[in-house]
């Protein structure tokens, strides 16, 4: 099944100067802040995505990773 902005689409395909319009005003722009944008480095996953001190991990990668990275449990249940 297509999508309206498919039909619309094609429609517009013989006439140019309207299809250029269409795609400029119509098409969905990813935004610098867009969670599609951060990904993790290991399993390119954009859920769950860790971004502090720049470590771009998803959890579960983070998990896997931790200890190599240096990060220690502190606690009684250590």
């Amino acid at each position: 099944m297509e999508t309206a902005f498919e039909r619309i689409g094609k429609n517009l395909k013989g006439k140019p100067a309207k299809y250029n319009r269409f795609l400029k005003f119509s098409k969905h722009k990813t935004q610098p802040h867009d969670a599609r944008t951060r990904k993790c480095v290991r399993c390119n996953r954009a859920e769950a995505h860790i971004s502090v001190h720049g470590l771009n991990y998803c959890r579960e990668c983070f998990r896997e990773v931790a200890y190599d990275l240096g990060f220690r449990k502190y606690g009684k249940e250590a």
